[in-house]
């Protein structure tokens, strides 16, 4: 999950500087990755990726100006309206950018197999794919396709198997339909970078 954390973070840094609480919105609003990925995550991650140079703080939110009320339950009162307001506290207010160091090691990461680890991750990738030469991308989805073929024919068996029941075989009926109109859709994204018909949905993002 820290690969794919790293891969998530930097991706979203190429294109604007961010702070913690609105990389956790984008981990769920851009990449659909935010389940169970908690700011106990998102602020170990960035502060190892800032320690290792591939990204920096470059600015904080401005505080709150003070508001006196004249009595300390006032104060107190003001003082959690801050904290709510900024998402975080003080760590919300902390804004990264990625390094050059970064923004190759995330060329790097998003194409390298050895980080890809489920269907999950794979959307998250294709989702960063504007980032990758049309080569790197062919490779991507390549090493996709192969995957889902090898699980297409263990589902098929698994479907073959006269010991299953109605009901077992369908789960496995139903999984392997998955498998199919996951193929389906590699294989469009496929034909359209073999084509140089770059899908509608990268052209929209690179603009």
């Amino acid at each position: 999950m820290i690969r794919v954390l790293d891969i998530a973070i930097l991706g979203l840094l190429m294109e604007r500087d961010h702070h913690g609480y609105e990389i956790r919105a984008q981990l769920r609003d851009r990449l659909g990755i935010s389940a169970n990925v908690s700011f106990g995550s998102i602020y170990p991650a960035l502060a190892r990726l800032e320690r290792q140079g591939s990204v920096e703080a470059v600015a904080t939110e401005p505080r709150l100006s003070s508001l006196s009320t004249g009595s300390l339950s006032g104060e107190r009162a003001t003082l959690r309206s801050r904290r709510t307001s900024s998402g975080l506290g003080r760590r919300g207010r902390k804004v990264y950018r990625i390094t050059e160091r970064g923004r190759r090691e995330f060329v790097e990461l998003l194409a390298n197999p050895a980080t890809l680890d489920d269907a999950r991750s794979f959307s998250m990738r294709v989702a960063l794919a504007k980032y990758l030469t049309p080569s790197l991308r062919v490779g991507l989805l390549e090493r996709r396709r192969a995957d889902l073929l090898e699980r297409l024919g263990e589902l098929r068996a698994s479907v073959a198997n006269a010991e299953l029941d109605g009901y077992a075989r369908s789960v496995m009926e139903h999984a392997a339909r998955g498998v199919e109109l996951d193929l389906a859709w590699i294989e469009g994204l496929l034909s359209s970078e073999r084509s140089d018909n770059t899908p509608q949905q990268f052209v929209r993002d690179a603009k």
